[in-house]
């Protein structure tokens, strides 16, 4: 009963962070132009990295969703440091993941961690594209498709462009798409139902399995059985060699990390856990090696193992030399907000997640009448 009862406290602190972060990681979907990124990191270079390292921090992409939209950009003509940096930055932190990141570690760790994740990024970025044993992008046209969904193009679109050879009933692509045109509170509905569809259902397994690892560690664990070894280079190495083979995005990394930490393990070692784990799984090292190339695939190691253990060792030393509080969510969760709306945000989540469980389980089961 007190791993029932600890699992719902942290489930309700955590629910109204984690929905706060989904809805603003939905609207940045759904208000980034197409075309933003395609434009932007096409160049090699220090700034192109540091460019696409920022726009990949507040994206609402995990470590499944951020593999294609990598691909997608390097075949679209991004650079080698530019494209490694936002498969970086991407997974290793997010508006969604801040949000929670504060509730459940403090203001300290919420805002190191995304500096982090920038720092690692650029550096990662900038190491692979030193390497000049380049493999090309197979570079393809845009479809028609894609020109009309661009918010940023006009009359150049080969689509959208008046053609004297085209006649009105032709020229339907820019007439069935106008984003250009949606109103304001349709871009914010069409945002609410990407964050409580695709986005909640690439995050909810692990979430519900990172919560339950936290209130497994609160309710079993003493608080000094970790802290003998929990901090330096023997617990960074462990968390790594632990992370390397999950599978898991930076929401959900958040609530495992708040585990290890009320365990003993020092916040340095957790922030290098939040930042290896999203980003060093094998799937993601597997695109690098194919797209970028093999020896990509150790700068890429050198650059985010290496960022992420100097910013565990600078966190440990911040924390103890200037006392920076770095609390749980259960030490927060009498100061943060009222009850009713930690309870209100958490059943409201529960039927998000709910509903699907039973739209999944409808699908299957219509696909096995079939």
């Amino acid at each position: 009963m007190l791993l029932i009862n600890n699992f719902w406290t942290l489930f309700l602190v955590s629910a109204p962070w984690l929905m706060l972060g989904l809805l603003l990681a939905g609207i940045l979907n759904v208000f980034i132009p197409t075309g933003f990124l395609q434009r932007h990191l096409g160049k090699e270079g220090f700034w192109t990295t540091v460019k696409a390292a920022l726009i990949g921090a507040p994206m609402p992409l995990c470590s499944c969703g951020v593999i294609p939209a990598a691909i997608g950009l390097r075949r679209a003509g991004a650079s080698k440091s530019a494209t490694t940096a936002f498969l970086v930055s991407t997974p290793e932190t997010g508006v969604d993941s801040v949000s929670i990141s504060y509730v459940l570690l403090g203001p300290f760790m919420a805002i190191v961690r995304p500096v982090a994740a920038v720092c690692s990024a650029v550096v990662a970025g900038v190491l692979v594209g030193r390497d000049k044993s380049d493999i090309a992008p197979p570079l393809h046209e845009p479809s028609n498709s894609s020109h009309c969904h661009d918010t940023q193009q006009h009359v150049h679109d080969s689509c959208c462009a008046p053609k004297q050879a085209q006649t009105e009933k032709k020229s339907t692509c820019c007439a069935s798409s106008k984003p250009e045109k949606m109103q304001f509170l349709g871009k914010v509905w069409q945002a609410i139902k990407f964050s409580c569809n695709k986005l909640l259902s690439d995050t909810m397994l692990w979430l519900i399995i990172g919560l339950f690892f936290a209130a497994l560690v609160q309710t079993f664990v003493p608080t000094s059985f970790l802290s003998q070894w929990g901090g330096g280079m023997m617990a960074m190495v462990a968390v790594i060699l632990v992370s390397i083979p999950m599978y898991i995005c930076a929401t959900a990394s958040t609530p495992i990390a708040a585990g290890l930490l009320m365990a003993g393990v020092s916040p340095g070692a957790v922030l290098v856990f939040m930042l290896a784990g999203p980003a060093t799984n094998i799937a993601t090292l597997g695109v690098v090696g194919k797209e970028l190339g093999r020896r990509a695939v150790i700068a890429y190691l050198i650059g985010v193992i290496g960022v992420a253990i100097l910013f565990g060792y600078l966190t440990d030393y911040l924390v103890m030399a200037y006392d920076f509080n770095v609390k749980t969510a259960v030490a927060m969760q009498h100061d943060i907000l009222p009850t009713w709306i930690s309870t209100l945000s958490g059943v409201l989540l529960c039927l998000l997640m709910l509903r699907l469980v039973l739209l999944d389980i409808s699908k299957k089961l219509k696909a096995s009448i079939a």
